[in-house]
């Protein structure tokens, strides 16, 4: 959930260094490699009363889903589509798992969110399986907004008023700030 924690919005890029898109017929998500399209970013949004799972909201309004509609007859992986929020529906919820520096999106049944290549169908396809060895499970995250406080700039104190030196009941992070000019 680190990943998240202090996250408003991120971008998901895999292994093949393409970005988790939502399509503009508000159904469909692919991935590719323009990371700085509106469609790459996805609103967080927690799960109330769960720490760990939270919803990505796409910039159209819809929910990233995991579905229970196979992606290819005879192949492992079902659809992941976007749709809209409709009372309780644990498919739009997501618990991000960390590996390293990265992170995999399980379902709420054990699933994880897949970056797909190779050829067509499979090229820039999302899917959801439960096989977790592969690194088409794995993502990495750019906050692009955070949720956090604003930095504000405090007034300094003229010249003849600083102290020439900070009280010896400070600590060196809280003198850094003071001298720095942070609120925290």
């Amino acid at each position: 959930m680190e990943f998240f924690h202090k996250a408003k919005a991120v971008r998901m890029r895999n292994i093949h260094e393409k970005y988790l898109m939502a399509e503009e017929d508000v159904e469909s998500v692919t991935q590719e490699r323009n990371g700085s399209d509106k469609r790459a970013r996805w609103t967080v949004e927690p799960v109330r009363g769960s720490f760990e799972a939270i919803r990505l909201k796409s910039c159209y309004g819809s929910y990233l889903t995991a579905s229970n509609e196979r992606f290819l007859l005879g192949a492992t992986g079902r659809k992941v589509v976007l749709s809209k929020l409709s009372g309780i529906d644990s498919s739009v919820e997501w618990e991000p798992v960390r590996e390293g520096s990265k992170v995999k999106l399980k379902t709420r049944h054990g699933h994880f969110l897949r970056g797909n290549g190779g050829l067509p169908p499979w090229r820039d396809s999302v899917t959801h399986d439960s096989r977790r060895s592969s690194d088409s499970f794995l993502w990495d995250v750019d906050v692009v907004e955070t949720t956090s406080l604003a930095l504000v700039p405090v007034a300094t104190p003229p010249l003849h008023r600083r102290q020439s030196s900070p009280p010896m009941s400070r600590t060196s992070s809280e003198n850094s700030e003071q001298e720095v000019g942070i609120v925290i």
